[in-house]
């Protein structure tokens, strides 16, 4: 359990691209419905030993739901991480045309900085650039990573989150910066699942610099709990667990993922998951997972046409 972290992305707002949050969500997604359902997750997610939580500026009201979690929680011992330069902006509404929006600017930095501390506090631990691209102005930004630099001298850590098929690119380019000679970014959190794994290689390079490297999207947004492979679905069968916990025991399978983070959206989802803990897939398992991933471009594609609901 000291391995598995609890993502809010799905249980900070109404709408999200998640498959299988259906059911599993309040029938009536109001602020306090959703706020109560988070706690749920949250209280059975200590319990069960899960100590990381991650939250983001984006997730709607995440921050908030967590940060009145811990106040009301003599929990010390659970590691906080944020993330900054996406902005939601949907107001609560499931139905909106466009749900968050995007930008790696010094501004936006210094605003949601701001806004994440007031809410967080000193429990931040790691603070993270939402979604960092190879196309990113941020990467040649001097003045941002400064900004960036001083927070973790503070000793709050400093890392990044990735997204779409040039991954690997990213994470190489983005743990070269440094400011007065020291490493900008100690932690990075990309998408890893069994259909999407080309930027292994890079967080394995990653984590043997000595990076923190979390494990974000195992499930590859639900697909693989919802539409399951038929490899998946039978070694799932032969263990008598759920396709889901297949899935994420192979992230956790990879020596290099310090933390992998589920995005369960209910209690019932979170303790599925969590008999990933107990499997040990052999190389023959892992092979024939192997063999499921698709080309990046494919996968992006396709995660980039899920529905908001």
């Amino acid at each position: 359990m000291s391995r598995l972290g609890l993502g809010l992305a799905a249980l900070g707002r109404p709408a999200y691209i998640n498959l299988g949050r259906e059911g599993q969500l309040p029938r009536v997604r109001s602020v306090e419905a959703m706020r109560e359902a988070c706690r749920h997750v949250l209280d059975a997610a200590y319990d069960s030993g899960i100590r990381w939580v991650d939250a983001a500026r984006s997730y709607g009201r995440a921050e908030e739901f967590l940060a009145g979690w811990l106040a009301d929680r003599p929990h010390r011992d659970v590691t906080v991480s944020s993330k900054w330069g996406y902005a939601y902006v949907a107001d609560w509404r499931t139905d909106a045309a466009v749900h968050e929006v995007k930008e790696h600017t010094l501004a936006r930095y210094g605003t949601q900085l701001e806004e994440t501390r007031k809410l967080l506090g000193d429990r931040l631990g790691l603070y993270q650039v939402h979604s960092l691209t190879s196309d990113s102005p941020l990467l040649a930004d001097v003045r941002l990573h400064r900004a960036m630099a001083e927070v973790a001298a503070e000793g709050v850590r400093i890392g990044f989150s990735t997204s779409g098929p040039g991954q690997a690119d990213t994470v190489r380019r983005a743990l070269e910066l440094e400011v007065d000679g020291r490493r900008l970014f100690t932690a990075v959190q990309s998408t890893w699942n069994i259909l999407e794994p080309s930027v292994g290689d890079a967080l394995r390079e990653a984590s043997e610099a000595g990076a923190h490297v979390l494990v974000k999207e195992a499930l590859a947004n639900g697909r693989l709990a919802v539409q399951p492979p038929a490899e998946l679905s039978r070694q799932a069968q032969a263990r008598g667990v759920g396709t889901d916990a297949v899935a994420l025991a192979a992230a956790l399978s990879r020596p290099w993922a310090d933390t992998v983070l589920i995005g369960a959206a209910s209690v019932a989802q979170l303790r599925s998951n969590l008999a990933a803990a107990d499997l040990r897939l052999t190389d023959d398992d892992l092979a024939e997972l192997t063999g499921l991933a698709v080309p990046p471009s494919r996968y992006w594609a396709e995660r980039a046409a899920l529905p908001w609901n």
